[in-house]
């Protein structure tokens, strides 16, 4: 996957512009999705700029969002079909194309939890991460182990069985359906490790475990595991089965969310009935991600241990990709601009624009932070491309990786410091940022 395209053009945004305008201006650089100027990005400062416009753009992105997100679940869940049909190499080659391209919107649209209640309470249908995968399927005791102190269900293997005991009481798993998935298995006896639903349930399936430790190479899961005639992994007519399912179920999860973005949705309403409130819930969002989310969590807790099953697409070998557009959602919220699977740009009053009218000093250190990030998330992505994932990167005897994660950890800590100043320009206050104990107590990690 190259996302740093077009290195030599450079594009110019237009205000209350929809499409993005090629010029032949050397000024304004655009690398992948990088914001290396603010003013270069956002255009002239929007004098006019009103908490009310910001908040109307932030929903209009998220709907955009939400809906792109929906429409390659639904390409990818027809690739699956076609995979139940046809179980060939080629078609779960062209499954798992459809995965990654369906993870491009959706990463984009994680900078709106933190602020928002409705996308927290919901997120964990389709984005719960880390999973105990011994729940879903098959996996390798060698290195995965039979049993774990802290999850009863660690090794469960529905796919392999028709009931399970779970808290005292037989689970019928006879049929694979929404119910079982959704009420019965995700996060059954209170453990979030237990994870049947979402992307990441899916995307499992479509790789197999990644058994490679920082070595070379994702999951590799054969076709064969999903055709009963020639069947390899045993119970595949009940693996593919599961696959659908959860497909669906991501489908129909997203279609929900979508809902609540659009005119009269209750996330759009929320953002919008209160002005301070709305505001607010784009900094959490942005911060909270930016710092203890996305820094801490998903980058910093692997690099400290240098495991790889910490990397969140850990089957797939995705995360460069996850990272990467992340962080562009951050970017997207800030400078009011989204662009789409279509290739179109939503902009509007960004929250650089309500900013740049109280200190235009400070909207330009964020949107210099922010496009400095994106530089360090490329060179992830440049380094996937020339052959060495992520999860190589974390090898404890890899210090150019490391480096190299290491300088996108502190670039998003860098953003998020310049983040924090907003609070106060914008006269808000009461604002705190999710933190990390890999960031914020080092130390105790691993003890």
């Amino acid at each position: 996957m190259v996302l740093n395209n077009n290195k030599n053009d450079s594009y110019l945004l237009t205000s209350n512009s929809d499409t993005m305008i090629r010029s032949n201006s050397k000024k304004c650089l655009r690398l992948g999705a990088v914001a290396v100027s603010l003013a270069c990005l956002a255009g002239p400062v929007n004098a006019d700029a009103t908490p009310a416009a910001v908040l109307e753009t932030y929903a209009d992105i998220a709907l955009a969002g939400y809906t792109d997100s929906l429409t390659t679940a639904k390409a990818l869940q027809e690739a699956v079909d076609a995979l139940a049909a046809e179980p060939t190499a080629e078609r779960l080659e062209a499954a798992r194309d459809a995965w990654r391209a369906a993870r491009v919107p959706y990463m984009q649209t994680e900078v709106y939890r933190f602020g928002n209640a409705i996308v927290d309470d919901w997120e964990g249908k389709v984005n719960a991460w880390p999973l105990d995968e011994g729940l879903i399927d098959y996996v390798d005791a060698s290195t995965y182990g039979t049993e774990s102190d802290e999850n009863a269900f660690y090794a469960a293997n529905v796919i392999a069985n028709t009931q399970l005991t779970m808290s005292g009481e037989t689970l019928d798993a006879s049929t694979i359906t929404v119910e079982l998935l959704q009420d019965g298995l995700q996060e059954a006896d209170e453990n979030e490790a237990n994870v049947a639903t979402g992307y990441h349930a899916v995307e499992f399936l479509l790789w197999g475990q990644d058994l490679n430790g920082t070595g070379p190479g994702a999951g590799n899961r054969p076709a064969t595991d999903f055709d009963p005639a020639n069947c390899t992994g045993g119970n595949c007519a009940r693996r593919v089965e599961f696959l659908q399912v959860a497909t669906a179920l991501l489908v129909d999860d997203l279609a929900w969310m979508m809902a609540q973005w659009e005119e009269g949705g209750a996330a759009r309403e929320a953002v919008m009935a209160d002005e301070n409130q709305g505001l607010q819930a784009i900094i959490t969002g942005m911060g909270s991600l930016s710092y203890g989310e996305l820094a801490g969590e998903r980058m910093q807790l692997g690099l400290i241990l240098h495991d790889p099953e910490e990397e969140h697409d850990c089957f797939a070998d995705n995360t460069h990709a996850s990272h990467y557009y992340d962080a562009l959602g951050i970017q997207n919220v800030f400078l009011g601009r989204y662009e789409r699977i279509d290739g179109s740009t939503l902009s509007g009053t960004g929250l650089s624009d309500l900013l740049a009218a109280n200190d235009a000093g400070l909207a330009e250190e964020i949107g210099a932070g922010l496009g400095a990030t994106m530089s360090a998330m490329q060179a992830l992505v440049d380094s996937a491309d020339a052959g060495e994932a992520y999860d190589q990167m974390l090898g404890a005897d890899n210090a150019e990786g490391n480096a190299r994660v290491q300088a996108a950890i502190d670039a998003l800590v860098a953003q998020t410091r310049s983040i924090e100043k907003a609070i106060p320009a914008l006269g808000l206050d009461g604002i705190e940022f999710e933190g990390s104990d890999s960031l914020d107590a080092p130390e105790s990690v691993g003890s």
